[in-house]
């Protein structure tokens, strides 16, 4: 079924107007993502004189994208993709490497555009895990391999998912002055995140020589976090990073971070010791003795006038 939506995309691409761009659903942009290497998406409305403007940019950029990349040079119109994308919405413009997307958050203009997706045309994002995160970093012993500002996600996490092309931006605009990269604190980061004491997602740290500042800024777009990893960090509280959990340490960090995340686990613990050692004492009591009542204790008055005869 893709293979027949890709022949009829390519056939209305190749037979497209010089002066316009080939119009696709969401169902063909998936389509596209999955088949081919390269993917310009103009993502824009109807009654938008800033998506005109980009169009008709994008539109005289198009064969200079199709001769030195190969990319295909879409149009999408009110699609209920680019929220996944771009947190104005339209107009937006990502172009996708392999289905990873790269949100283009420069100034409208052809030159730039261009160079942006010819300088990154593989994704600029690292992904670290327990196993890579100290080795590629340096982290604890000085940050010898540069500076790194990192994004802890979960696979569960729908703002996690939607910061992706934003935080490929991030990368691209920051990747010659440091490094750029992802954990997932869900699974292969766990260890890393407990470490650091990451709580919740999405997570922003840059680690720069041998400290770490966190970012707490309510802003997450491209220019905040670009302009927190250069500058704005020196007004963040720089902690000293730590080393590396033992095992036991880390073991004794994911119960403390479970019950904090599921605090009825911690009452219903107490519950349960309380009924438990009030049926223990209850048993105790039953299983004890009876004492002697005063009549069983004490002779009768008969008793002790036998005993005196």
């Amino acid at each position: 079924m893709w293979r027949c939506l890709m022949l009829i995309l390519a056939f209305a691409y190749c037979n497209a107007s010089p002066g316009s761009l080939e119009v696709v659903n969401d169902d063909e942009l998936v389509n596209l993502f999955r088949s081919e290497k390269f993917v310009v998406v103009l993502f824009t409305k109807k009654d938008c004189e800033a998506c005109e403007v980009l169009e008709k940019e994008l539109t005289s950029l198009r064969e200079d994208l199709v001769d030195a990349l190969n990319a295909w040079v879409v149009k999408a119109v009110s699609s209920s993709m680019v929220k996944l994308y771009s947190p104005t919405k339209e107009p937006a413009l990502v172009f996708f490497r392999h289905g990873v997307p790269l949100l283009y958050d420069g100034p409208i203009n052809d030159e730039l555009i261009l160079h942006t997706f010819t300088d990154n045309k593989e994704p600029v994002v690292k992904e670290l895990n327990d196993n890579t995160f100290e080795h590629l970093t340096q982290a604890s012993t000085g940050a010898t391999t540069g500076d790194w500002l990192v994004m802890f996600y979960s696979d569960n996490c729908v703002d996690c998912q939607r910061l992706q092309a934003r935080w490929e931006a991030v990368g691209a605009k920051l990747k010659t002055r440091m490094n750029v990269a992802r954990v997932n604190k869900g699974s292969t980061g766990a260890v890393t995140g407990r470490r650091f004491g990451v709580q919740e997602v999405p997570t922003f740290i840059l680690f720069r020589q041998g400290r770490l500042y966190r970012y707490q800024i309510p802003k997450y777009d491209v220019t905040s976090f670009s302009s927190f990893a250069t500058d704005w960090y020196k007004n963040a509280k720089a902690e000293n990073i730590p080393a590396p959990k033992s095992p036991f340490d880390d073991f004794t960090q994911m119960i403390a971070d479970y019950l904090r995340e599921n605090p009825w686990m911690f009452w219903l613990g107490i519950g349960s010791f309380v009924i438990g050692l009030f049926i223990a004492l209850l048993q105790k009591r039953r299983s004890s003795p009876v004492s002697k009542t005063k009549s069983e204790s004490k002779p009768t008055s008969k008793e002790s006038s036998k005993k005196s005869k």
